[in-house]
């Protein structure tokens, strides 16, 4: 027997909003002052009337547009209702039959070219079946020292708005489930609709994991569906779907529990780290549990078409649109692309401005990825704090590939800067040939002083120039890296051209 994994998620996402979804209660996270952030409204209490925050739902289309999902012109709230200690009200604001948005997809690269040789990377079309606005819960703190047993109950999240973001169950591995993940949170970050702060429960996920295992005759027969609920980081989510998968695989084997055989109700899960396990919640609950309808205190939106076409015209372009691009625009490969693209906004405007300036992409994607990279971390900066900002830095890219100076001697230029502005300094474009100048790094012009100096050093090298005539090229490296030292500032490729030349006469 064989078995396909089937993966569906269910995406809880904070929109950065200053106040709730229904009141005007600050939603900045505040674990230190537990219920300081709520009012009548999100306490629920008698007579209190919610008012829809406009920004909210603006948010909330700007991410269904960057899913691709096709907005309802009129969508209404509805009461979700449950009892739990966290929920003040008894139920919970959400939509259930005519949600804002729906039908959408997110395109996910499963494998890539740079690691298994092929030519494009292998990408899966994930569909979303819908995209919702709903009010959060509140959090409940449960004593886990073993010294008591209180339960106490933190509202300042209730209210807050969520995006909850529905996909088909099109996802086949644990691997492709964090792809997905990461992809989704790169484009929320992008649009700014919310940080994705997985620590603070900006972005939640709930795993529906099932298998269809092959029958020796074909047959294929579904497992029961594993919600596994609340996940708070992608490996967390690999890791629990990932043991869930063998879990189920074994169950079956052990017992042939199939959809709708006695015992085989679909369940909710939770995920402990600390054990890799997953542990029994609740039976999964279905609709009719919750006993959904319209909220009487709240009215229907309508939108129009030029109303959701002006905030498709305000959003940047998404990350897998701006992938392919510098692509196609500087000639990078994927891999620096992604690289690039991956981690932000910000370093991707960076590498575009320097790009574009020393018109060299692939120069720029190095010293980013690697220089600058490295320069960051040492320094714990940001891009945006970064003291060599694009303008400086494609200047000494553009003197390199003006061949005015050496990779060498621009990496001392890039140390020097960074120690001038550790002083206090601005950095400027002059700034760079000053530095040139005054420690001798321009790239020697005169030939004739780089012939001088190969012909000192064939002179006493005999054995390096029978070593690369008898087939050793690496003998060259040595003979290069004595002339580049009796020249100071010769360029690396035409000390080599003209070592060549002169061990071919």
């Amino acid at each position: 027997m064989s078995y396909e994994i089937i993966i569906g998620l269910e995406i809880h996402v904070q929109l950065q909003t200053k106040t709730k979804i229904f009141c005007g209660c600050s939603t900045v996270f505040n674990p230190d002052h537990p219920n300081v952030q709520t009012c009548p409204v999100c306490l629920g209490l008698p007579g209190a009337l919610p008012v829809l925050n406009e920004h909210a739902y603006y948010l909330g289309v700007k991410t269904a547009l960057g899913l691709g999902c096709q907005i309802a012109p009129y969508t209404k709230w509805d009461r979700k209702q449950y009892f739990y200690p966290d929920l003040p009200k008894g139920y919970q604001i959400s939509q259930f039959d005519l949600p804002f948005s729906h039908h959408g997809h997110v395109d996910v690269v499963t494998r890539d070219s740079e690691t298994d040789g092929n030519k494009q990377p292998t990408v899966r079309r994930v569909r979303i079946l819908r995209a919702h606005l709903e009010e959060d819960a509140g959090k409940n703190m449960h004593d886990e020292s073993g010294r008591g047993r209180d339960s106490k109950v933190d509202l300042n999240r209730a209210g807050t708005p969520l995006v909850e973001i529905v996909t088909e169950p099109d996802l086949r591995s644990a691997d492709e489930a964090r792809r997905f993940l990461e992809e989704l949170r790169l484009m929320l970050t992008y649009l700014e609709v919310s940080d994705c702060n997985m620590q603070e429960g900006s972005l939640r996920c709930d795993a529906n994991v099932n298998l269809h295992v092959t029958q020796p005759d074909g047959t294929k027969v579904p497992t029961p569906i594993v919600e596994i609920k609340n996940l708070n980081s992608f490996r967390f989510t690999e890791q629990a779907i990932e043991y869930e998968v063998a879990r189920q695989w074994e169950a079956f084997q052990q017992t042939g529990i199939r959809m709708g055989a006695k015992g085989g109700h679909k369940r909710t899960v939770g995920f402990d780290p600390n054990r890799g396990t997953t542990y029994p919640l609740r039976e999964k609950e279905e609709a009719a549990d919750y006993r959904y309808f319209p909220d009487p205190d709240l009215v229907p939106v309508m939108t129009t078409v030029e109303k959701v076409d002006s905030i498709r015209a305000e959003m940047c372009e998404l990350p897998a649109n701006r992938r392919q691009r510098i692509i196609d625009e500087f000639q990078l490969s994927p891999y620096d692309a992604a690289v690039i693209i991956d981690q932000g906004r910000a370093v991707a405007d960076y590498f575009e401005e320097i790009a574009k300036s020393c018109r060299d992409g692939k120069q720029a994607a190095n010293w980013l990825t690697q220089d600058v990279q490295a320069a960051m971390k040492e320094r714990a900066e940001t891009i945006s704090t970064f003291p060599i900002r694009p303008n400086v830095l494609s200047a000494l890219l553009d003197r390199i590939n003006k061949k005015q100076i050496t990779i060498k001697s621009a990496r001392e230029v890039f140390a020097a800067l960074l120690e001038d502005a550790d002083g206090g300094a601005v950095l400027s474009v002059d700034r760079i040939d000053e530095l040139v100048k005054s420690r001798g790094l321009a790239i020697v012009q005169d030939t004739g002083a780089i012939e001088t100096a190969i012909a000192e050093v064939l002179s006493r090298n005999a054995k390096a120039i029978a070593d690369f005539k008898s087939g050793n090229e690496k003998a060259i490296g040595a003979l290069i890296g004595q002339v580049m030292k009796s020249v100071k500032g010769a360029d690396p490729q035409t000390v080599r051209e003209k070592l060549l030349a002169k061990l071919a006469e």
